[in-house]
């Protein structure tokens, strides 16, 4: 039995509560039950409005030749799986416990069931998800992908993934969250768990694309053992009602490593409390935590934290923020701390507007200023991220781009 890690759960009550009580979505007002989805062997069968929606948050539908695996579930329902690549498990979480006795040694175990009522709510409520294992020494040629598509107007959609990467494996997955555009109004409660085993490296993007009454609550834990690497990028540029999550990541092995990635676009009436932990608890472990924040409307708050508790180890935080007009907010919480001699730990955050000399420098070699500010604008989103698979990286700027005139 793998070794219970409680402090993880108490680290995301604690971040949970500091997030405040604002307006707070209440899962017991929403629809439980939503009907069944008949399965489907063919997913470009599906109708052109839902592959469209998927097809904004990443998942590509008409053609898999470009992805190692598919799991699609709407609302409760597991509609699709289907890999194309072994030593890769993949398919519904009910059926892996069904499968696997010892995955009650993962179940729970990164993620505290009773961290708030959201947690509460997957662990008694009816719900699914994904869970995808790297058998030892397995590396995925492609990347797998994973739609979680909320159809039903009005439900609470609670989702449970579990994700293995196992000893020197290697996995790289885009999950892609979205909703209909019928959807008034929705609430996403996604509980995820991570755990990457020695030697082994884990790549994860997450786009989502949501509506703008869809409430959205992500818990999200990791454990990185000796000489594993977790690397999250998260991309939010569509209008959303609220979003809270922050994710806990432990580094719990000599030489584990953690990157996070956010890129966030706040709109008006929308309200986004995004962050990220990491826990350096051993000797030689680091981290990178980067953000970038656009708000047109609406409020961001950006957090970060790091903590460390062992010698040798490293840790940034870079937290920059620009708002393009009056009515955007941005709040920028980085926090670090350590408890032993002997680590280097560092964090810079800026918010600010677009500098108007850089506009003039712009037009002065040809561009309008509608071009000019756009240019910038992208310019400030890139983030250069290290080890990011080129198919992974081509959809996380695909769906930055794809928002640009929104934010312009």
């Amino acid at each position: 039995m793998r070794e219970v890690i409680p402090e993880s759960g108490d680290a995301l009550k604690e971040m949970a509560s500091s997030a405040g009580a604002y307006n707070e979505p209440d899962p017991g007002a929403f629809v439980v039950d939503a009907p069944d989805v008949p399965y489907v062997e063919d997913p470009s069968s599906l109708p052109g409005k839902v592959k469209a929606r998927m097809l904004q948050s990443g998942v590509m539908i008409d053609d898999l030749s470009g992805r190692a695996g598919t799991f699609i579930q709407v609302d409760h329902t597991p509609v699709h799986i289907s890999l194309a690549q072994d030593g890769i498990e993949m398919m519904s979480v009910r059926e892996a416990r069904e499968k696997h006795d010892w995955l009650s040694d993962y179940w729970w175990k990164a993620v505290d069931a009773d961290a708030d009522r959201f947690t509460s709510n997957v662990d008694h409520g009816d719900y699914n998800g994904y869970f995808i294992r790297a058998l030892p020494g397995q590396k995925t040629l492609l990347p797998l992908q994973a739609c979680l598509y909320l159809d039903t107007d009005g439900l609470a959609q609670n989702v449970h993934n579990v994700v293995i990467a196992e000893e020197g494996s290697e996995l790289h997955i885009i999950t892609g969250c979205t909703s209909g555009t019928h959807s008034g109004m929705g609430l996403h409660l996604g509980v995820s768990e991570f755990y990457v085993q020695k030697g082994a490296k884990l790549t994860f993007t997450m786009i989502h694309d949501w509506q703008p009454g869809i409430s959205v609550r992500p818990r999200t834990g990791i454990i990185v053992e000796e000489g594993g690497t977790f690397l999250s990028n998260y991309v939010i540029m569509k209008p959303v009602k609220d979003v809270q999550t922050n994710p806990v990541a432990r580094c719990v092995g000599p030489g584990a490593t953690v990157r996070f990635n956010s890129v966030i676009a706040g709109f008006p009436g929308g309200r986004m409390d995004l962050g990220s932990t990491v826990y350096l608890d051993a000797p030689g472990s680091r981290t990178e935590v980067i953000s970038r924040a656009i708000a047109v409307g609406g409020e961001i708050v950006a957090r970060g934290y790091i903590e460390g508790n062992a010698p040798d180890v490293r840790g940034h935080l870079e937290c920059r923020g620009l708002i393009l007009d009056k009515g955007g907010v941005i709040h920028a919480v980085p926090e670090l701390r350590g408890t032993v001699a002997g680590i280097d730990l560092s964090h810079e955050a800026a918010v600010g507007k677009i500098a108007e000399e850089e506009v003039q420098y712009l037009m002065a070699r040809g561009l309008t200023h509608d071009e000019a500010a756009a240019t910038i604008v992208r310019g400030f989103l890139h983030v250069d991220i290290e080890g990011l698979p080129d198919a992974l990286n081509q959809e996380m700027q695909r769906a930055i781009e794809a928002s640009e005139g929104d934010l312009m």
